[in-house]
């Protein structure tokens, strides 16, 4: 029985080790900042968590924002509602008409479960992951634009952003 209890343990140890966020190798020493959930019409829609370095968040420095999908969201009606956010927040979508096929590249369908995760450098743009494989990059401009949904003062999610960023009660 003791043997059985120490092989139990050791592969979850294991399991643990292989759950850390597949972007620690491009953004070491990165912790949770915070996490909320985006609700639609009291649908749970994705959970979302925001990881910066030391779990301090600086919009000057590298970052990752994880959304775990809990519905099934075609890619384009992803790729659409986020250039509709960006448009919100006055960021120059109508005068780049590339960043559709851009973000299209990043944002494919998802279903329940799965976990989309941009890491932002600033000045070189974000990497994005699906699970834990590299589905593309966007530049600078872009990357700035598409995180300011969940993060820029002036976003749609107010309560959200404070969840992200460790500031609810």
């Amino acid at each position: 029985m003791r043997k059985i209890l120490i092989s139990l343990l050791l592969s979850l140890s294991a399991f643990s080790l292989s759950a850390a966020p597949v972007f620690t190798s491009v953004l070491p020493g990165a912790q949770q900042v915070g996490q909320g959930v985006f609700k639609r019409f009291g649908w749970s829609i994705y959970e979302a968590r925001l990881y910066a370095l030391s779990g301090r968040f600086d919009v000057s420095k590298p970052y990752a924002l994880s959304l775990t999908y809990e519905r099934t969201i075609a890619g384009d009606r992803l790729v659409q509602a986020s250039l509709d956010e960006m448009r919100k927040l006055g960021q120059p979508v109508d005068e780049r008409p590339e960043w559709t096929a851009e973000l299209a590249r990043v944002l494919p369908s998802v279903s329940k479960g799965v976990t989309l995760t941009g890491v932002y450098r600033p000045g070189e743009g974000a990497v994005f992951y699906e699970q834990d494989k590299e589905i593309g990059q966007i530049n600078d401009a872009l990357a700035r634009a598409f995180f300011a949904i969940w993060l820029d003062p002036r976003t749609s999610e107010p309560s959200l952003r404070q969840s992200l960023l460790g500031l609810s009660q």
